[in-house]
């Protein structure tokens, strides 16, 4: 049995559906996280596992019980915000320990838990300084210090890394598997940044328009999306208009608006003449120079129309003759050189014939 159930569960606000019929399971000592854009239904979802807001028909469980009766300071679950909200005007130490000291925990016990918090949270030194006087992942771990104290069965983050820079976003990112990693307790993580789930996640739950599109592996999600809504939220992806020429059991033989006939792998539901979506991440498209690539089936020819140079990767948008252009992604790996291709280099693309997916519209 799953440690969170989610049955059915539909959330309306008037005639606006935030959550439409979902159902989930989540395993004890998952970090599971619910990803999707603004307005897809993640924090609703989140909402009502924590209880603070109620489903208007399904059933959440917690260890097989329905959490409908229970209000949300009696659940076995604690929830850490972007804004963290701890309490200006109370110490580290007592802001992490408040919810024991509300519960009349004896003051010995307090003691023990509240340093061994400090220890986890390398924390250490900072007990005596008030909020204003940490720093962005220190109060980030603060928050999850006092959401920690309790043991609780279920852990909810909601946005919770948001505010950080990058840099110190990462960091806390490891942090953040680490943690979940000694303590074992359930992650529940909701967020709109695909690369943070990708990082985090044992598996991810992607939402849209209050509906799960997919759930699945991070590995998965990026490397097989079950339709162009997936495909295109997690990473970046090339779509490409396309038709079935030919359906067969070891490929597809289609053809791609801007390229031409290109051999793809195969799809049960194709048939020819369907019209659909040829998606290729940049990574497998390769790009090289007058008769290179000519081993792989799908090669073109093109013109560099842009370069976006990202330090240890460069982006090279390339435009074939019709118009259509394709991303393609490299290493910039050369000693002495960061940039292979300039704007206006004409070159050749090309991809493996078992590369890419094809989608049906």
């Amino acid at each position: 049995m799953a440690q969170l159930e989610i049955r059915n569960v539909t959330r309306r606000f008037g005639d606006f559906v935030a959550v439409d019929n979902v159902s989930l399971n989540i395993e004890a000592g998952e970090f599971f996280t619910l990803l999707g854009p603004s307005g897809c239904g993640k924090t609703t979802l989140l909402r009502m596992i924590a209880g603070f807001d109620v489903p208007d028909s399904g059933q959440i469980l917690l260890d097989g019980k329905d959490l409908a009766d229970t209000p949300p300071e009696k659940r076995p679950i604690h929830t850490v915000f972007q804004s963290y909200a701890l309490f200006p005007h109370l110490t580290v130490a007592r802001n992490i320990t408040f919810s024991l000291k509300m519960a009349r925990c004896a003051h010995s016990e307090i003691s023990a838990r509240l340093q061994q918090s400090l220890d986890q949270m390398r924390l250490a030194g900072q007990a005596d300084k008030y909020p204003n006087e940490l720093s962005g992942g220190q109060k980030q771990r603060v928050a999850l210090a006092r959401a920690l104290i309790n043991r609780p069965r279920l852990l909810l983050l909601d946005e919770s890394l948001a505010a950080l820079d990058a840099k110190l976003r990462e960091e806390v990112q490891v942090e953040l598997i680490n943690l979940q990693r000694d303590v074992g307790i359930t992650f529940v993580f909701v967020t709109h940044a695909q690369t943070e789930a990708l990082a985090l996640s044992h598996r991810i739950a992607v939402m849209n328009l209050g509906r799960l599109e997919q759930v699945d592996e991070p590995s998965k999600l990026y490397g097989f999306p079950r339709n162009r809504f997936v495909a295109d939220f997690i990473g970046h992806i090339n779509q490409l208009d396309a038709r079935v020429l030919e359906s067969a059991h070891s490929h597809l033989h289609l053809s791609v608006a801007g390229a031409g006939d290109i051999i793809a792998p195969p799809l049960i539901s194709a048939a020819p003449g369907q019209n659909g979506t040829f998606s290729i991440r940049p990574e497998q498209v390769r790009i090289g120079v007058h008769n290179e690539l000519v081993e792989l089936k799908n090669h073109f020819s093109g013109m560099v129309q842009s370069v976006l140079y990202q330090g240890d990767v460069s982006v090279y948008r390339v435009k074939f003759a019709d118009g259509v252009t394709i991303e393609a992604l490299l290493p910039n790996s050369a000693p002495g050189r960061a940039q292979l291709f300039e704007v206006g280099d004409m070159v050749k693309v090309g991809w493996r014939h078992d590369a890419g997916i094809f989608f049906d519209d």
